[in-house]
């Protein structure tokens, strides 16, 4: 079999540590045995025989913008076969005026209240997927992601909204998804929306689920 190929972007906001985020990222596919290209431009979306060759995409671009035909040629990609996994800021904060990324994606951060630092748990469905097979529900101290998500994505994890006070308390108890996979045509696209720094996947579970959803987004089964 030929042997697989994954193209990394980073850029966006440094707080959320785009190029550490993709150096970690990168350790993680090259021992499953990917052939990895890590670049800093957007502009390396625009080869679309590049793309057409590759089994997977990870975006980690924050709060920045994409150009129209940048974003076209990924989501041509994505819809012909090649897979496109990501986590937190890098692929559901990446371009907050680009809807149609958002649609491909399947969801956007709206707020994090409380900030960076909050104590929650993730509450894995187990049984839902081969990604989540034994991982146990965990604890970590970052920040709690509130999004706007695609009804029609597969939820693999959950967290419990409110931890903190605030406006949206008056509503609740929320289950708001941490996991989630969908398909964009016949491509696989999986979403963590852990990763606020790149130390969150020293906690063994957070790393484990992004190991597994690249692999299941480019096809490779663990």
């Amino acid at each position: 079999m030929d042997k697989r190929r994954a193209l990394i972007v980073w850029g966006g906001w440094d707080g959320h540590e785009p190029k550490p985020v993709s150096e970690v990222f990168r350790g993680i596919l090259e021992r499953e045995g990917f052939e990895v290209e890590v670049s800093d431009t957007l502009d390396s979306f625009l080869d679309a025989e590049k793309l057409a060759g590759l089994s997977l995409v990870v975006p980690v671009v924050t709060m920045s913008t994409i150009a129209r035909e940048q974003c076209t040629a990924v989501m041509a990609a994505v819809e012909a076969g090649v897979g496109i996994a990501g986590c937190h800021g890098g692929m559901c904060d990446a371009f907050r005026n680009d809807t149609e990324w958002q649609f491909m994606t399947g969801g956007q951060w709206v707020a994090h209240p409380g900030g960076d630092g909050v104590s929650y748990v993730v509450d894995v469905k187990r049984g839902s997927s081969p990604i989540t097979d034994g991982i146990p529900d965990f604890k970590v101290a970052s920040e709690q992601y509130y999004l706007h998500v695609d009804p029609a994505v597969d939820v693999l994890a959950t967290t419990r909204f409110p931890v903190v006070p605030g406006p949206h308390a008056a509503n609740g108890a929320v289950d708001m998804p941490v996991v989630w996979t969908k398909r964009w045509g016949e491509g696989r696209v999986f979403y963590n929306s852990l990763g606020h720094h790149a130390d969150i996947f020293d906690v063994p579970e957070a790393k484990e689920l992004m190991r597994r959803g690249f692999l299941w987004a480019a096809k490779k089964e663990a």
